[in-house]
């Protein structure tokens, strides 16, 4: 029985598609180990979104190979699918295979006998139409749930579109019968995950149907207690969807809304479908309806023609408006993006600068978000054991919680009391009562 290690680089959609990668091979006779375990087989998922994508791959396979000197290493995912000839020439790659080619990889490669030199099996990205289910299993108490792949837009800055092709989606049934098993294995939380996940609906090049018919389906789903909504563009965060998850039993008040900048110059110059008033409206319209929710916000800092006045733009906006934390990305080249091409480009080290300044606002706006909870109740999902005598987990609008360890608690729904902010910046709780709750109100 030969065995296979997998090792995953990039975002949470890759982690579903390694998640499901590696049970074909469990299907097929082989045995899942960890990375330093020796294995035959390597299977390495690449990500392309920032320029250490091929530092980070060369690292792995570097790694792989001083732990097992004769394994098969097999590379895949989007660096793989944008630059097969580069991956083929680092040294000790034995495959490469593109989008359309990765889930068929135990099939295409059976037997994984080490070629004299390494084979690439990548066809143009077109090729990749076809929608691959995928959902992550590693995490008993969340999963992460693909609902949709590949992205129409074309931002100036991202290579997403190149790397997995064009938008397409599962099915409603299929996704409600995938979340339903999953709720049935003891999973407690569905994160719903995409390229492009408010864009859900689209088969075979036609929209067939909507993002919210399927948050309405979900809804239905009783094995599962939550649904968290990943990631959705400010454009496709309809009042539909908004009015729907606040009145859900099961949708929890948690959106990550990507803005990228807070210029409107900025803005058009990325090539975004939306503009800052409409992203402070939908801010606006998300707090007037759930005053609890959590907000997270995507920004890009130093992109080519970004001023001084232009990232205080930002800084203000941002400051401005209610939202909870912040995820910020120096600005990054890709290769054959318009904005690659784009100048005066901005100094990285003046990139870090201004990241920096974001980090702290984040924390700030973090803070103040917690702060504004203290007092209320809520349900936890206690998920993991702390060093020492704590736990911890997240409540339904993402606040990070401690308590003292409980076996009991764990993976389960509580209903807690938010006490206060910790040293260490997590929220303490006291426990409301001892019922274990299924539903939140």
């Amino acid at each position: 029985m030969k065995t296979v290690a997998f090792y995953t680089l990039g975002c949470k959609l890759n982690f579903s598609e390694t998640s499901t990668i590696s049970r074909k091979f469990e299907e097929k006779g082989y045995r899942k180990v960890d990375f330093t375990a020796t294995p035959d087989i390597f299977i390495i998922n690449t990500c392309s979104v920032t320029e250490n994508a091929d530092r980070k791959c060369r690292k792995v396979v570097r790694e792989a190979r001083k732990i097992s000197p004769n394994a098969f290493i097999a590379i895949i995912g989007c660096y793989a699918q944008l630059k097969p000839a580069e991956i083929a020439g680092i040294p000790g790659v034995d495959a490469v295979l593109g989008a359309a080619e990765k889930f068929r990889l135990v099939e295409l490669l059976d037997g994984f006998e080490r070629p004299a030199a390494p084979r690439v099996l990548a066809s143009p990205v077109e090729r990749a139409n076809t929608f691959n289910a995928s959902w992550s299993l590693h995490d008993r108490t969340r999963t992460f749930l693909k609902v949709q792949d590949g992205c129409d837009y074309s931002c100036s800055f991202c290579t997403i579109p190149l790397a997995r092709g064009k938008s397409r989606s599962e099915t409603i049934e299929n996704v409600v019968s995938a979340a339903r098993t999953i709720g049935e294995s003891g999973v407690r939380e569905i994160v719903l995950t995409g390229v492009n996940t408010g864009d859900f609906g689209i088969r075979n090049g036609h929209r067939e149907d909507r993002f919210i018919d399927l948050v309405r389906a979900l809804d239905q789903v009783t094995s599962v207690s939550r649904f968290r909504i990943s990631s959705i563009e400010p454009n496709l965060l309809t009042d539909e969807v908004l009015d729907f998850v606040a009145g859900s039993e099961r949708f929890v008040p948690h959106f990550h809304v990507p803005l990228q900048s807070g210029s409107n110059k900025i803005l058009r110059r990325m090539r975004r479908r939306y503009l800052r008033e409409l992203y402070a409206d939908r801010v606006h319209r998300i707090k007037q309806q759930i005053p609890h929710c959590c907000i997270g916000v995507d920004v890009i800092v130093g992109f080519p023609g970004e001023t001084e006045a232009d990232f205080l733009d930002t800084y203000h906006f941002i400051n401005d408006l209610d939202v909870s934390y912040l995820h910020v990305f120096p600005y990054s080249e890709r290769a054959n993006t318009p904005a690659a091409e784009m100048t005066p480009v901005v100094p990285k080290a003046e990139r870090a600068r201004l990241s920096e300044m974001l980090h702290i606002l984040s924390d700030k706006k973090r803070r103040k978000f917690y702060e504004d909870n203290v007092g209320r109740e809520a349900d936890a999902l206690f998920e993991t054991r702390d060093e020492g005598n704590e736990m911890t987990g997240f409540t339904e609008n993402y606040i990070k919680v401690t308590a003292r360890f409980d076996p009991l608690a764990i993976n389960d729904i509580r209903r807690v009391k938010l006490t206060g902010i910790s040293a260490n910046g997590f929220m303490e709780v006291s426990e409301v009562n001892e019922e274990i709750l299924t539903h939140h109100h």
